[in-house]
């Protein structure tokens, strides 16, 4: 497909067209294919006089194999408590990144935010998130401040370690949820104003009170609801400030 590795098959073709002497484009359209991509692979596999499918695959795979060889290792996946696949947690975690991406969330901020929710404590130091991502520490704070901004995490200072410590838990989703609720009231308010400019009745004036009608009723619900949900089911943790659980301290407890 566009954009993936060349296929013997596809090499074949290659070759075949420029027995026939094809430019380059043509064969790139009948492939499906950009004419970089031909132009690229004709030029490092002998040129067109001397093109042969059957080696230029041969060689690719070659050069694959050597730069597997050669290339760092990434990071590992970290022992796991509680008996876990230490290789299905990261292909979660990579997961749950996605998830967090698609929804808006910046990409380094997605990876913080998936690293913090797939640690039974909920809470990293910097240079543990650091470590974890194999990123500069430059990149987690870029990334703790988005994500405090967003009211997706918070900070509390671990006194038996002398350094703050980034916390997720569920009543940073109570916050959320208020936040997005209360989002609404200022776009509410500018369109009862809006009716009294319009004109009380008129289509326009109809459409902004229907709009702020809706708004405020969806909002008063979902306050409702967070308030009712955060009663019934969360008993915050480490509502008295003090410093959340470390994951050692889950693997001991």
């Amino acid at each position: 497909m566009p954009g993936g590795r060349l296929s013997q098959s596809e090499r074949q073709a290659i070759a075949a067209g420029l027995a026939e002497g094809l430019a380059y484009a043509e064969i790139a359209r009948r492939l499906g294919r950009p004419t970089s991509t031909v132009t690229r692979e004709v030029m490092r596999n002998g040129g067109p006089s001397a093109y042969r499918a059957d080696l230029a695959h041969r060689a690719t795979r070659q050069r694959t194999q050597r730069r597997r060889q050669n290339a760092p290792a990434g990071p590992q996946a970290a022992p796991q408590p509680y008996g876990r696949d230490p290789q299905a947690v990261r292909d979660y975690q990579e997961a749950l990144t996605t998830v967090y991406i698609t929804s808006g969330v910046p990409k380094m901020m997605a990876r913080v935010l998936g690293c913090l929710y797939t640690t039974d404590s909920g809470s990293l130091t910097a240079s543990e998130l650091a470590q974890r991502l194999q990123v500069s520490p430059a990149s987690i704070s870029k990334a703790i401040t988005f994500l405090e901004s967003q009211d997706l995490v918070r900070r509390v200072r671990d006194e038996r370690q002398r350094r703050e410590r980034y916390v997720v838990d569920d009543d940073l989703w109570y916050q959320a949820m208020i936040r997005s609720a209360r989002a609404n009231d200022e776009f509410i308010e500018a369109a009862r104003q809006g009716v009294g400019v319009l004109g009380r009745g008129t289509p326009a004036a109809v459409r902004l009170e229907n709009a702020a009608r809706f708004l405020d009723f969806v909002s008063e619900g979902l306050i409702r609801a967070a308030e009712q949900g955060r009663e019934v089911l969360h008993t915050p943790a480490t509502a008295t400030g003090k410093a959340a659980p470390t994951d050692a301290d889950a693997e001991r407890g």
